[in-house]
């Protein structure tokens, strides 16, 4: 999957200025773009400013969290990613019926 998020708005998240990391990097995003439609039910929204900024949030957090266990407290989804998110999900409260 190709990532419909560009690349350098990840690198100026991440103050990068090389491309060493280039392919790493798209990987995260389109990681990110695809949690973020699995978390919404609704297919990535490309040019979104919410969910474009939960996306590099969320590979930006991962480039820098590169391991899913550590000493330190870590967190599966960074501060912000919920909130920005919110309000694509359906709310669904009580007993729904099928």
């Amino acid at each position: 999957m190709t990532a419909y998020t560009p690349l350098s708005l990840l690198k100026s998240q991440l103050n990068l200025d090389h491309d060493l990391d280039d392919a790493l990097l798209t990987h995260k995003l389109a990681a990110a773009e695809m949690w973020i439609g699995n978390h919404t039910g609704l297919p990535f929204a490309a040019g979104d400013a919410a969910a474009t900024e939960a996306a590099l949030q969320l590979a930006a957090y991962w480039y820098e969290q590169r391991e899913g266990a550590s000493e330190i407290s870590m967190r599966l989804v960074p501060f912000g990613v919920y909130e920005l998110l919110a309000p694509y999900r359906e709310q669904v409260t009580g007993h729904v019926e099928a």
